[in-house]
């Protein structure tokens, strides 16, 4: 028998959606606000891509829901001041309930700070993750959830570059979710009231 297609959903406000929020009012908020955004900012990059490692293993609404748990404990996701964590920060950021209290996941973000920083003066870290997309988001147009895939060439490409270089928790799936978020890959699905608002922030390009 085969599987029904996941198409674009309807919402009581009249709006069509990709269905992977459901109904979940800050599913639905993330989804119209931050997802598939470009997003240029080197920090933010640093941010969803350390977010992303944490929520390997796990459901990303959990980890949306601990987003404002995580800026607080991450000082804002500041890549100098994370650098600097200590074994007593690490202890104390394994004692807080409002992230996820993975000791590897933690200690592997302040590697990979060190790792920003280095890219960052070299290059601009938005620069970097960008150039994997030559500098554009890619405009998919899916019109099921079928299509969607799960990694790419590109996604690969980036993982092992991350890897190479020092981060962990960033494998192609990873990869690919992150780059879905932060816009670097539009894959909204067309019949989506994001998808053309989505487009048109593409082709505007950074501020």
């Amino acid at each position: 028998m085969t599987a029904p297609l996941r198409l674009a959903i309807l919402h009581d406000d009249g709006l069509a959606r990709c269905p992977w929020p459901g109904v979940d009012p800050l599913y639905v908020a993330y989804h119209d606000e931050d997802w598939g955004v470009p997003e240029w900012d080197s920090r933010a990059l640093f941010e969803k891509l350390l977010l992303d490692g944490f929520q390997a293993g796990l459901s990303w609404i959990t980890i949306l829901r601990k987003r404002e748990a995580f800026r607080k404990a991450f000082d804002g996701f500041d890549p100098q001041k994370i650098a600097r964590y200590t074994p007593k920060k690490v202890e104390r950021l394994m004692g807080d309930a409002g992230i996820v209290r993975n000791r590897s996941k933690i200690e592997s973000s302040i590697r990979s700070a060190h790792v920003y920083l280095e890219i960052e003066a070299k290059q601009g870290f938005s620069n970097y993750i960008w150039d994997f997309v030559d500098g554009r988001p890619v405009q998919n147009k899916l019109k099921h959830m079928g299509q969607m895939l799960t990694e790419s060439d590109m996604s690969r490409k980036l993982s092992k570059d991350l890897k190479a270089r020092g981060f962990n928790f960033c494998g192609p799936t990873i990869v690919y979710a992150f780059a879905q978020a932060v816009g670097m890959i539009n894959d909204h699905l067309v019949d989506c009231h994001r998808h053309a608002e989505c487009a048109a922030l593409g082709l505007k390009g950074p501020a």
